[in-house]
């Protein structure tokens, strides 16, 4: 896979990893608010339900003891161990005794003279019968829910079923619901709406109505169930607090992810093979190009300037040209690099050349260069574009471009044409050879640093630039770095010179603003 869609696929998939974890953490944020608003009317629902619990194991507690008592019906002694069993639990109102559904005596009352009681509303799995009325000898209008045997019946308040406090933040109510005739046997708070009774008969355990949450929690071998229920707002803030937490928690895992996601790609990019790393860098155009000014050495004018290819780094340094662009000729892209250098060249200083008719930029083309045949179209395209002078873009050639002859020299002699000035360049370094030499068509010769550097000591100099001057080759000297170094050259009929001593290879804004200064 190429670098350049692996980065896309890589910076998507860091894009979805941190929008899904914030995402995530909005997410469990609810969800542990909702769990724990929940659980809070599991729990209160449990509770009551264990209150429910003891209150009927009383009631039956007190029936079985009843039924034990061996004395006289509503006799003194009968009514004594009734108020007995009553007084003595808690929940326990009032004790009766039946002849069939005929109250007889109380405990409270003695002897009871009542309408009969009708036929009980269900029959628990203990076989216990029961009823819940609004009726009361005593002409008070209060419910009550009554649980009898085979000759008792004990009365019990429907509030004692459900009198638990919630313990919790928020204030919940409560209601217990006989299952078979949906009958509201106590509730803490008026129903707002019959919206639970289709959710009772179903197994659904929770669910909201308008800002209210209920829960339902049931008892299929009491043919009863509680419902909870509370007003979400609590939920709300809840929810809000959860978030201040997970949401910095997400953002965190989010930024850790971004940074092993992106050390993966480190690695891959270390991993790519060198060929690979340039190709991508030369389609990503990363490669830019860099200007070294080329001055008059007789009267320290502009000239023009080299084009310099630079690859930038990550770390913000630049690999050496000497390695990329020889790992361009070994592995077969010296072509897109020359022609990317080409592009940035009149993209960059198009229009400052355009302003200075007199000033050139050479480019370095390679001996592959010469080979291809879209490199002058691209050259004349750019140069009507701009409408330069072709003698204001020179081609600068090793001396490697010129050894087989038959090949190179239809070709230079077809860009001399063209009206480009050909450079020999690095003269002296390479494949020097008289024999190749007199017959190239050149029209300036550089002077390669090594030799500049040697001005002293050296005796070659003096040789090359005699060797120039029979071919009426012009010169450009090249890592001028000291006056006397530039001083030398004048002297002996050097025509240009570039290096330090002007200034180091400049970026194009850089360069333009260098030239404004000269």
């Amino acid at each position: 896979m190429r670098t350049r869609r692996l980065i896309v696929l890589i910076s998507a998939v860091l894009i979805i990893t941190a929008l899904l974890l914030v995402s995530l953490s909005v997410w469990v944020a609810h969800q542990n608010a909702t769990r724990l608003f929940t659980g809070e009317l599991e729990s209160f629902s449990a509770r009551v339900m264990l209150r429910t619990t003891m209150v009927a194991n009383q009631a039956e507690e007190a029936l079985q003891r009843l039924e034990a008592i061996n004395v006289p019906p509503c006799s003194r002694e009968h009514l004594l161990e009734m108020r007995r069993v009553s007084y003595s639990r808690r929940y326990i109102q009032e004790i009766l005794y039946f002849r069939g559904l005929q109250p007889v005596c109380s405990s409270l009352e003695g002897i009871k003279k009542s309408a009969a009681f009708p036929q009980p509303l269900a029959m628990t799995p203990k076989g216990y019968r029961f009823w819940y009325t609004a009726k009361s000898d005593l002409g008070i209008e209060h419910d009550m829910v009554a649980l009898g045997s085979a000759h008792y019946v004990v009365m019990i308040d429907p509030e004692s079923l459900i009198d638990v406090l919630p313990y919790g933040a928020w204030p919940i109510n409560v209601a217990l619901i006989g299952i078979k005739r949906n009958l509201v046997i106590a509730s803490s708070a008026p129903l707002a709406d019959n919206g639970w009774v289709q959710a009772i008969h179903t197994h659904q355990t929770q669910f909201q109505h308008h800002d209210i949450m209920y829960h339902i929690t049931r008892y299929p071998a009491l043919n009863v169930a509680t419902l909870t229920w509370t007003s979400t707002t609590p939920l709300d803030r809840d929810w809000q607090r959860q978030l201040l937490y997970w949401l910095p928690f997400g953002g965190a895992v989010s930024l850790l992810a971004a940074w092993l996601i992106l050390r993966i790609l480190r690695i891959l990019r270390r991993l790519q093979s060198p060929r690979q790393r340039l190709l991508e860098a030369i389609r990503a155009r990363e490669i830019v190009v860099h200007y070294q000014p080329i001055m008059v050495l007789e009267d320290g004018r502009l000239a023009g300037a080299e084009a310099l290819a630079r690859w930038p780094q990550p770390d913000g340094t630049f690999l050496a040209p000497d390695i990329f662009i020889s790992l361009a000729e070994q592995t077969g892209l010296i072509t897109p690099l020359t022609e990317l250098i080409v592009e940035s060249v009149f993209a960059d200083l198009g229009q400052w050349l355009q302003q200075h008719p007199d000033l050139h930029i050479s480019i370095n083309i390679s001996a592959t260069d010469l080979g291809n045949p879209a490199l002058p179209t691209l050259l004349e395209q750019h140069i009507a574009y701009w409408h330069l002078d072709a003698g204001q873009i020179a081609l600068e050639l090793t001396e490697r471009s010129f050894v087989d002859s038959k090949m190179s020299a239809p070709v230079i002699a077809g860009y001399r044409k063209m009206g480009h000035a050909i450079y020999i360049d690095d003269f002296g370094t390479g494949f020097s050879s008289l024999s190749y030499l007199h017959g190239m068509e050149a029209d300036l010769l550089k002077i390669d640093k090594s030799f500049v550097e040697a001005l002293e000591y050296n005796n070659v100099t003096p040789h090359i630039i005699t060797l120039a001057k029979t071919l009426h080759l012009k010169m450009v000297a090249e890592g001028i770095e000291t006056p006397q170094q530039e001083a030398w050259l004048r002297e002996h009929g050097v025509e240009f010179g570039q290096g330090w001593l002007y200034s180091k290879a400049l970026d194009k804004q850089a360069f333009i603003a260098w030239t404004e200064r000269r």
